[in-house]
């Protein structure tokens, strides 16, 4: 996910500048991680409206902690960190709201696309979905240290390293993680599909 070095100033550069005041330089930043940024949300709390809305307040908090951000530091990292920090938060907020359970409210945002191609077959469509709403539901189970680590992992593409400063850990505690991830999910998913 960084910058192409062709492409204008780095996410890093756009940071010190943000920094001095140059509050135009917010814009690009929110451009090129605006994305990114709500499909980790997403990933983490499994609702599309609620992934929008932390996006934003993501990209607040950059802006009003950007005193913060350590010039020379990988901003993706700081940024992941700050989105991870958002997540778990509205997740204990969820939590802790009686009037409507965490799965009726993961339900109602957690429409999976439709990325078939025309010509495919009505039930083929349906496995699919069903495969993808089998993973989604197991993911979402996982526990939210290990379910971050995945989603940073596999779905970001971030290093050990970087995974490891934005969760505040050792690259082993990372690496226990993921390991401890992909056995749950191997065996919800076999006992799922028997």
């Amino acid at each position: 996910m960084e910058a192409d070095p062709g492409s204008g100033p780095s996410d890093e550069e756009l940071m010190r500048r943000l920094q001095a005041g140059e509050e135009a330089s917010l814009a690009p930043l929110m451009q090129h991680w605006e994305i990114p940024v709500k499909r980790f949300i997403f990933r983490l709390i499994g609702n599309t409206t609620e992934a929008e809305d932390l996006a934003q307040e993501v990209f607040m908090r950059i802006y009003t902690k950007r005193h913060t951000y350590r010039v020379g530091a990988k901003f993706s990292t700081w940024c992941f960190s700050i989105a991870a920090n958002q997540a778990k938060n509205r997740l204990r907020w969820w939590h802790r709201r009686p009037a409507l359970s965490l799965n009726a409210w993961t339900e109602a945002g957690g429409e999976v696309a439709d990325e078939s191609s025309a010509g495919a077959q009505a039930s083929t469509l349906t496995v699919r979905h069903e495969r993808i709403a089998a993973v989604q539901t197991a993911v979402a189970a996982l526990p939210l240290d290990q379910r971050t680590a995945l989603v940073l992992f596999e779905f970001e593409g971030q290093a050990m390293a970087d995974i490891a400063e934005t969760l505040g850990c050792s690259t082993k505690a990372v690496e226990n993680r993921l390991y401890r991830a992909r056995q749950q999910l191997k065996l919800t998913l076999r006992v799922e599909g028997d």
